[in-house]
């Protein structure tokens, strides 16, 4: 069986919608949804990282671990590199970082994900990939497209539509969707790489493009990429993208 943590980082202050972790989801908070979905994956824990004791008490009646984190981290990676030296974790201990706006994130990918790195032991960080089915999604810069070789590994992660189809674009009615791939924005890590990870400065290619994946790349690392086996629904950044949540709970 895969061993890993689930870590998930849930900063109260969200630029675009404060308080993001406790607004209300279907009678629960966001958080707690998330670490609900978290503790039906096969991690051995399930740790909410926070720089909010507002947060840390939200889920107080879950069988979860809370880590007070400083205010200061710049991202979710450097809260998570805190986490595990907190609680003591080797290099070799592989964590699953899932993000604290996924409240319906299948507990099936966070299994998926952690299994890469079981694999391919040549790999420190491993990540997963959905098809992309609409055409215009291929030219929108807030989809994240990722291409990996033979192998299953990384090539590169961009805003831009890669790979460019020098006969066909930019005519996306003649796309073949099932060739290009949106990253999922779901990692795991072994600790040794984020503990290198977040002393490397950023590099030209992360500032450019605004992925900070892109400085494992950068800096010689390899990335594991798979499909999802299941789709992933949306995450919550906006008040719009919370309702949308609420109308997929009320069906369900």
């Amino acid at each position: 069986m895969t061993k890993f943590h689930v870590v998930i980082p849930a900063r109260y202050g969200s630029e675009r919608l404060t308080g993001k972790p406790l607004i209300d989801l279907g009678g629960r908070t966001m958080i707690q949804r998330v670490v609900e979905q978290a503790m039906q994956s096969t991690a051995e824990s399930v740790v909410v990282a926070t720089d909010d004791e507002r947060v840390s008490a939200s889920v107080a009646s879950l069988e979860v671990r809370t880590v007070l984190t400083s205010g200061e981290h710049q991202s979710g990676t450097d809260r998570i590199r805190e986490v595990a030296s907190q609680l003591g974790w080797d290099e070799q201990t592989i964590l699953v970082n899932v993000q604290g706006d996924e409240p319906l994130i299948p507990p099936l990918v966070i299994d998926q994900v952690a299994s890469l790195l079981y694999k391919d032991s040549n790999c420190e960080v491993g990540t997963l990939c959905e098809p992309i089915t609409e055409s215009q999604d291929i030219f929108d810069p807030n989809v994240v497209k990722v291409v990996s070789n033979s192998e299953g590994r990384a090539l590169y992660f961009s805003r831009a539509p890669i790979p460019w189809n020098r006969e066909h674009f930019p005519n996306s009615e003649l796309v073949q969707h099932s060739k290009w791939k949106r990253h999922v924005g779901i990692y795991a890590y072994r600790v040794s790489a984020i503990s290198r990870f977040v002393e490397l400065p950023a590099s030209w290619l992360e500032r450019t493009e605004s992925l900070e994946q892109l400085r494992f790349l950068d800096y010689g690392y390899s990335i594991a990429v798979e499909e999802a086996c299941e789709t992933i629904p949306p995450g919550v950044d906006t008040s719009l993208d919370a309702e949308r949540i609420r109308e997929l709970l009320q069906t369900k």
